[in-house]
């Protein structure tokens, strides 16, 4: 069988930084133990912004810099950027909320080899979670795709709720 698991921007700044919560902090150990278990291939999405991110559209939606590249903030959560770094993981540097670099890559995998499931995780679940699960679902419709909601963490536990109701509509299944 040939899965999937994506990490989606478990980094400092959205766990314990710049726009961290106690939600994602609780995640965390669950998180590093799917990856830590996982049979099958996994990769990483970084949030990642420059020093004009105040100045973009998100950032004057959102006005608090965050996940600027080269910054501790922008690392992914340490035990995780060293697995990423032990078992060569891909890592996606996203400068918005889902990665189009992602899904070519996975779609371009499913060409060489058929993937039999995509399962996502990480935060947050109701902008960058269900980004990135819309994103996968239409680049390869016939590709099963799951979120794990125990590890996945929102803005605020109600908006957690809301994504995952939102992407199970969207026939992605929530486990």
């Amino acid at each position: 069988m040939n899965r999937c698991l994506v990490v989606v921007d478990m980094q400092k700044d959205f766990i314990d930084g710049a726009l961290g919560t106690p939600e994602a902090q609780a995640v965390l150990p669950a998180v590093t133990g799917r990856v830590e278990s996982f049979d099958g291939t996994v990769v990483f999405t970084r949030d990642t912004h420059g020093p004009d991110y105040l100045q973009t559209q998100e950032g004057r939606l959102l006005p608090v810099a965050h996940c600027l590249k080269g910054t501790e903030g922008w690392q992914l959560e340490r035990r995780l950027a060293d697995y990423a770094a032990g078992h060569g993981c891909p890592i996606f540097d996203k400068p918005a909320f889902g990665s189009l670099e992602l899904a070519d890559y996975l779609r371009r995998s499913h060409r060489e080899r058929p993937i039999d499931e995509i399962v996502l995780i990480g935060v947050c679940t109701d902008i960058c979670v269900i980004s990135n699960a819309l994103l996968l679902k239409a680049a390869l419709p016939e590709v099963p795709i799951a979120v794990e909601a125990a590890c996945c963490a929102g803005v605020t536990p109600q908006r957690h709720q809301n994504a995952l109701e939102a992407m199970a509509a969207c026939q992605i299944a929530i486990r």
